[in-house]
């Protein structure tokens, strides 16, 4: 199994790393700037290419090789991120991204979904269902790990895209002499291509699918929205870019690193997903409640969202003009904001791996020129259901305010604790 899953965790982290740069530090460079919590937000356009992956991903699975798509579309990340290192992330009097760098970033995103699809054929290709557990920690894990390599260190913007230009090619080359790579079966042309209709036919018939894809919108909306709004607030409590930098990139990554590999082993000992998804996710809710106690002064009357205290280890730093305004939050633990931050990435590792191991089980059941397009189609969604909220936090905050738009997402959390009781016997 470990000669399987070595390519596997090669690929996968190197596909993790512009995921660190674009949600770890563009969100909070872009706040930091004075973009309003909405356009913030909607950076996440830039995840686009993502959504459309059921377009390539019947190619993928009927025509050229594995080892042709996976080296075509890492060395179109290489060359999308040597673009990136010849221009400025920054143009004079633009509070925004300029509109090449913002084009170059979804170029990325394309060239990673594409990139994404031809892995996770491979990984259905390689692993048997008794790998399944430890594959998915390897995936969920080596993709994180990609992601806090890109935060580690302090570089400049040419420096940091030159060596990720330099990794991507040297891996694209790695790729296409790997032997593992080499002596896998050519894709089956034994049926003509599905038409549209049929092929959405014969993938919502693979037992479980409708199921899975209700679960996979909705398990993340609330964790999603609170993790994509509660770092920013901190950013306007008077964290600096630089330490929030380290714990919403740096310390949230290894954070949901180790929730994936315990993840990874409790699959392992033979937890089936089903149980487990139903403990964890009451845990969620339990964090996020908490979370949400912690930024009640926000929506206080007499608050103000310019002024306010952060809670670190070292004490309360205050920022603004009224101190007493803050009485509530003085009374919270020191520490407390950040150690829910950590917490909740901590849970949201452990849920990632074990859905992707559901999901991945779930396209198993499909026909073997399927799979491809069945995992792309349940993985879309899931980044669909991530992204929607994600886009919408900033816009929520904005006109509902911190308290009530964390309070819509607590309830929202509840949801998929419920719906997990209505999963078939098939995913059992």
């Amino acid at each position: 199994m470990h000669g399987k899953l070595l390519p596997l965790a090669g690929l996968y982290l190197v596909q993790g790393l512009p995921y660190g740069l674009q949600s770890g530090l563009l969100p909070v460079l872009l706040r930091a700037r004075g973009l309003s919590l909405t356009r913030v937000g909607l950076a996440k356009v830039l995840y686009a290419p993502w959504l459309f992956k059921l377009v390539w991903a019947p190619l993928v699975d009927t025509w050229g090789s594995l080892r042709t798509w996976l080296t075509l579309s890492t060395a179109a990340l290489g060359l999308a991120c040597g673009l990136l290192a010849a221009l400025p992330p920054a143009e004079a009097g633009q509070a925004g991204l300029p509109s090449t760098v913002a084009g170059l970033l979804l170029l990325l995103n394309l060239a990673a979904a594409v990139q994404d699809v031809a892995l996770d054929t491979l990984a259905m290709q390689l692993l048997e269902p008794s790998e399944l557990g430890p594959g998915n920690t390897v995936q969920v894990v080596a993709y994180k790990l990609g992601a806090v390599l890109a935060l580690v260190p302090p570089i400049s913007w040419a420096l940091l895209f030159q060596l990720l230009a330099a990794t991507y090619w040297l891996v694209a080359a790695l790729a296409w002499v790997a032997p593992a790579l080499q002596q896998l079966p050519p894709p089956q042309h034994s049926e003509p291509p599905r038409h549209v209709l049929h092929l959405w036919q014969d993938l919502l018939a693979v037992p479980g699918t409708l199921w899975t894809v209700g679960f996979v919108l909705t398990y993340k909306l609330g964790e999603q929205g609170a993790g994509s709004l509660f770092p920013l607030l901190l950013l306007d409590c008077g964290i600096s870019t630089s330490e929030l930098g380290l714990w919403n990139g740096v310390g949230a990554v290894v954070c949901s690193v180790a929730g994936s590999s315990l993840g990874g082993v409790l699959l392992a000992k033979h937890w089936q997903p089903l149980p487990l998804l139903r403990s964890v996710l009451w845990f969620c809710l339990g964090g996020l409640a908490c979370q949400t106690a912690l930024i009640f002064p926000l929506d206080a009357p007499a608050a103000q969202l310019g002024t306010c205290t952060v809670l670190r280890g070292e004490g309360l730093a205050v920022v603004g003009r009224s101190l007493e305004s803050w009485a509530p939050l003085t009374s919270a633990p020191p520490g407390a904001a950040l150690l829910s931050l950590c917490l909740q990435h901590f849970l949201g590792g452990l849920v990632t791996t074990t859905t992707f191991t559901l999901m991945m089980h779930c396209s198993q059941l499909a026909p073997s020129a399927l799979q491809a397009t069945h995992y792309s189609l349940l993985a879309t969604l899931e980044l669909l259901g991530k992204l929607l909220v994600g886009s919408l936090a900033g816009a929520l905050a904005d006109s509902l305010g911190p308290h009530l738009c964390f309070c819509f997402f607590l309830v929202v959390s509840a949801t998929p604790i419920l719906y997990l009781g209505l999963a078939p016997s098939t995913l059992a």
